[in-house]
């Protein structure tokens, strides 16, 4: 297949969802985000469907928007990125099934116990967050 083959349906993906260029704003934020949603729900049981090639293109274009938009400060952790996402949706330990027990919960924000992949996977689902958000840098 020739470049000149792959432009016009490289066309019509880029003119549906913008990505040769940052997100523009909330609005197209919404649409990647409903696009990857659509692609996960469709064929996620697939991790090998060549959409997912695309699914990362858009993916990374979420990444710059959401480190540009909403900023973690420098000096915060992974414990108290969690604590501010739990105040923010006015949340206690024991709401938080995905960690595990209350007093894991606790262990966790008081920074004595890391998240595991398996709840740091669950939590950047439930509060729409990279993952990266909840890990030590």
């Amino acid at each position: 297949m020739s470049v000149t083959e792959l432009l016009a349906p490289w066309a019509a993906i880029n003119a549906a969802l913008g990505l040769s260029a940052p997100v523009r704003d909330a609005a197209h934020y919404a649409e990647l985000l409903a696009f990857v949603d659509e692609c996960f729900e469709r064929f996620g049981a697939d991790d090998k469907h060549p959409v997912f090639a695309l699914v990362s293109l858009v993916a990374d274009r979420i990444r710059e928007y959401e480190s540009r938009v909403y900023p973690w400060p420098k000096s915060s952790t992974p414990a108290s990125r969690l604590a501010f996402l739990m105040q923010q949706h006015g949340l206690r330990q024991s709401d938080l099934p995905e960690i595990g027990a209350q007093s894991v919960v606790s262990d966790v924000l008081a920074g004595k116990r890391a998240l595991n992949l398996r709840q740091t996977k669950a939590l950047a689902k439930r509060f729409s967050v990279p993952m990266e958000s909840l890990i030590e840098d």
